[in-house]
């Protein structure tokens, strides 16, 4: 328990403005109570945005030492997972009031990602476009580019999307060039049994 005149825990709060601007502008809609997924969460920026807020979450990569002053955090699971293994998905059965994942692609994912989703759970993401590459500074790995139009395509028929953005982002603490997607799971479980288009 910590006391008035305590110094706060190192790490439980990151300035504001860490987070994507993204994850900032919408996290308000997430459903009060709910619990947040924060895939690939490095620092925990986005996550501990959701913190703030009063939701729990779950800050889930392949290394949490950078999480690691949120263990015991009475609202903040830390997991750590290589989604890229060909392990089992780590959190099968759980469900999600939103889900966060800022910086990070891999396509196999995604059909996890989408069942990980509570009926009108949220799926908010920000990742480096293919045009990245005109900047001169793309990530490592060419497979980490979205195509144009591409988080909306592979959204397709399973979420509603709410919001989308492609272009320059100058102001995320990351900047570049970027798709962001806003989605919602409106038919909960039923979107898992439907096939996505070709």
């Amino acid at each position: 328990m910590m006391l008035p005149n305590d110094p706060p825990m190192p790490g439980y709060a990151l300035p504001p403005d860490t987070a994507s601007p993204w994850i900032r502008r919408f996290a308000p809609l997430i459903a009060a109570g709910g619990c947040v997924l924060d895939v690939a969460c490095g620092n925990g920026r986005n996550g501990r945005n959701c913190l703030a807020l009063g939701h729990r979450v779950v800050f889930l990569d392949v290394n949490v030492a950078a999480v690691a002053d949120l263990v015991g955090h009475p609202k903040a699971e830390v997991l750590a997972a290589d989604l890229e293994a060909g392990a089992p998905w780590p959190l099968s059965g759980r469900r999600f009031a939103a889900i966060l994942v800022v910086n990070y692609l891999y396509r196999p994912l995604m059909a996890q990602l989408f069942a990980a989703l509570a009926p009108g759970g949220l799926l908010l993401y920000e990742t480096f476009s293919h045009a990245q590459t005109l900047t001169g500074r793309p990530p490592r790995n060419p497979d980490h580019l979205l195509m144009p139009g591409e988080l909306l395509r592979l959204t397709h028929g399973t979420l509603t999307p709410v919001a989308f953005e492609e272009g320059l982002l100058a102001e995320d603490p990351f900047p570049g060039i970027k798709q962001r997607l806003l989605a919602v799971n409106d038919l909960g479980p039923l979107a898992a049994t439907l096939p996505l288009p070709r």
